[in-house]
């Protein structure tokens, strides 16, 4: 008898699971046959199209990086156109501008420790401060190219200031007095609005 009941028991779990597999191959035919239907591309075919472009895009983004390393290098001597220092230097600044000075400390921490000049921190921040005007605050593009150039040459002038300091002033002769500024004319009254 016992002999039978685990023959009776093994036969049911035998046709359950027969039963779970077809079931469950159904369902992926199913569900198989509906995504072939549907038109939209398998997600390997996506990815796939996708990763050229975006390899395309970090290539560029990493040559760009490289070719201003070297263009740091080159100008700045000294240990802050080493590359750690411009990655670091260029990083505190972009991270005082935007008023997130906790990071910018940390950052400033390690860039003492490779043992960058602080001091050329503290030029690069003055003449960001001197293009305020002209950084969008939505592309950060412009932020970072300005960065960038203060970092090379932290004594750059917005466009406007150095225009006026490049005009020289007129020459005077050692005897003759220098004119006094014409005062302004007086503006005329405006005319009085007709009656409604």
């Amino acid at each position: 008898m016992r002999q039978r009941v685990f023959e009776l028991r093994n036969a049911v779990v035998r046709q359950f699971a027969a039963t779970l597999a077809v079931s469950s191959l159904v369902i992926l035919i199913g569900i198989g046959a509906a995504s072939a239907q549907s038109g939209t591309p398998a997600p390997d075919q996506s990815k796939a199209a996708a990763q050229p472009a975006d390899a395309a895009k970090d290539a560029a983004q990493n040559q760009r990086r490289t070719d201003e390393f070297a263009e740091a290098a080159q100008v700045i001597s000294g240990p802050a156109g080493n590359p750690e220092c411009v990655w670091l230097g260029r990083r505190v600044v972009r991270l005082m501008w935007r008023d997130d000075l906790d990071t910018a400390f940390r950052h400033l921490d390690l860039y003492d420790r490779f043992g960058c000049p602080g001091g050329h921190i503290q030029a690069a921040f003055r003449c960001l401060t001197r293009f305020g005007g002209q950084i969008d605050p939505k592309v950060a593009e412009t932020l970072d190219s300005r960065v960038h150039a203060c970092w090379i040459n932290p004594a750059s002038q917005p466009q406007q200031a150095a225009a006026a300091a490049s005009q020289p002033a007129a020459p005077t002769s050692g005897n003759a007095q220098p004119q006094p500024a014409a005062s302004p004319s007086p503006a005329a009254s405006p005319a009085p609005a007709p009656p409604k």
